[in-house]
């Protein structure tokens, strides 16, 4: 078993909204967010007063503690606001990525039974039709403006009493966003108050922050790395996150001078971009102090490449998925010299580790060993909502919980991860599985049968990959009509970017696809 080096933390017994907002006050006119395309800016005292406002708002039209309210929206100002008053107010959150389907985002809010949807005019007509297709949406309501919809803007000017909900925070679910686990289609990830808070109490040895630091929030506050490494974490501590609805590099790039930011959490492609685009030579990105990279694995050429055109520190790693609210390992920001190429890091505190062998799960294995890697600690989530069998095929009864991905440790605690077990791809640092895919595909009139694998692409980004049998008709069939297809019932991160005709698939006894077969075709 591998500890961490870190002391262990005591378990943070409080609301999502309060760890992290409890030092607003003395944080004050420090600017807490600050929209990195034209300037507005959110005070420490503002956002609090803020989401208290909407809280009381939200109560008062009706939200009540363990209703679901869903938070459709890109990365905006207003988006933590939303999010903590919702908490005040009792109120789990489930964050639904903006690009969904008006079909997968009805999904979502069938299964986590949301009551409320909140989101930005641009998205409205998506929202509304997933509403009708769900039922039991009450309200949808908008952070800017839009004819017919209540906005919280106007919200703020509630005179409701603040709402004061006798929260549990080990058992009362703060957060429910949407994770395929190790495989499977999407299941809702339960995330208490307690799992939330504890996590960024676990991840401060190692990734201090502070007043004068600069954040730049470009990955989703949907995503649970987001949420974390970009929101909960530095606005705990006095930071300023900008905030940038997508990534276009010229803008990132711009925010990154005009803001002076002094530390980005990013994923892979970024790294790439910042590598090797002509544009970065373009700006000053002097105010750079640091560059952690997590979400899906970063190749180790690239990352030095990287970190000695910026002239900075060697790229840091972190670890973790959705389930462990997320973090387990990073490289702590003192170490990043002394860190070995490739690792996504060490234990962060009151973590346990365990790598077992892939073919005896029983069988514990040693320094430089690969197997599957098993976490406990404090963050792991509650469990899937509703689906108490995945939970049980997840977690053991031990507590641990099983990631699905293969690794080794060396002799100095850094971890390696090398492969995956779980069929699980990562687009650019977003789940997709390949199971939801290969559903649509047999769908297709002209397909017979069909199966998806992670595969790489020249930019070293792991893409979808269909292999695909025609029906005896469908000899016309190609590879543009399948993509175009799948492209036209999917979210933009999920589409089919390769396809390939072959006989048959290969599948075992039992039917199930032997994908590695698939991966070793020429």
């Amino acid at each position: 078993m591998f500890r961490s080096e870190y002391a262990d933390v005591s378990p943070v017994e409080l609301p999502i909204h309060d760890a992290v907002l409890g030092r607003a006050a003395e944080f004050g006119d420090q600017p807490a967010l600050i929209d990195g395309t034209d300037g507005t800016t959110l005070t420490y005292e503002q956002l609090d007063r803020f989401h208290r406002r909407l809280a009381a708002a939200l109560a008062d039209t009706g939200v009540r503690k363990g209703d679901v309210l869903a938070l459709h929206s890109p990365n905006t100002i207003a988006f933590p606001a939303a999010f903590y008053a919702a908490t005040r107010a009792g109120a789990s959150v489930t964050t639904v990525h903006p690009l969904a389907t008006p079909e997968e985002f009805a999904k979502q809010l069938r299964d986590s039974a949301a009551r409320w949807i909140v989101t930005v005019s641009p998205l409205l007509d998506s929202a509304r039709r997933a509403a009708e297709l769900a039922g039991g949406i009450r309200e949808i309501l908008v952070c800017d403006s839009a004819p017919g919809h209540r906005s919280l803007i106007d919200m703020l000017g509630s005179t409701a009493p603040e709402p004061h909900i006798d929260l549990d925070p080990a058992e009362d679910i703060a957060a429910l966003p949407y994770s395929s686990g190790t495989t499977g289609t999407p299941k809702g990830v339960m995330l208490t108050h307690r799992q939330i808070a504890t996590n960024l109490a676990q991840l401060e040895p190692a990734i201090t922050t502070g007043p004068g630091d600069r954040i730049l929030a470009v990955l989703p506050f949907f995503h649970i790395y987001g949420l974390t490494a970009l929101m909960n974490a530095p606005l705990r501590k006095g930071a300023t996150v900008v905030v940038l609805p997508r990534f276009d590099l010229e803008t990132f790039l711009a925010a990154i001078e005009t803001h002076r930011i002094t530390g980005l959490y990013v994923a892979p492609p970024i790294v790439l971009a910042l590598a090797k685009h002509p544009a970065v030579a373009r700006y000053d990105l002097s105010s750079l102090t640091y560059v952690i990279s997590a979400a899906a694995p970063l190749d180790a050429t690239l990352a030095r490449a990287c970190s000695q055109r910026l002239r900075l520190p060697p790229i840091g790693q972190a670890y973790g998925m959705t389930e462990l609210s997320p973090g387990t390992h990073v490289v702590p920001l003192d170490r990043l010299h002394d860190a070995p190429a490739g690792t996504v890091g060490r234990l962060i505190a009151g973590t346990e580790m365990r790598i077992v062998s892939l073919d005896d799960p029983d069988k514990d294995l040693g320094t430089g060993e690969s197997g599957e890697i098993l976490i406990r600690g404090p963050q792991i989530m509650k469990g899937y909502l509703g689906r108490p069998d995945a939970t049980a095929q997840l977690i053991d009864t031990d507590g641990w919980l099983h990631t699905g991905d293969v690794g080794h440790v060396d002799e100095d605690g850094w971890l390696f991860v090398v492969d995956r077990v779980k069929e699980l791809i990562k687009y650019k640092g977003f789940q997709v599985a390949p199971a939801e895919l290969e559903a649509q595909l047999l769908t297709h009139p002209g397909i017979a049968d069909a199966a998806v694998i992670g595969a790489y692409n020249e930019d070293g980004n792991e893409i979808p990959h269909a292999f695909v049998v025609r029906q005896p008709t469908a000899d016309g069939l190609d590879e543009n009509e399948i993509m175009l297809y799948v492209a036209e019932r999917v979210a933009p991160y999920k589409r089919i970017r390769q396809v390939t005709f072959i006989d048959t698939v290969p599948r075992a006894a039992s039917g199930k696809i032997l994908r590695r077969e698939l991966r070793e075709l020429p």
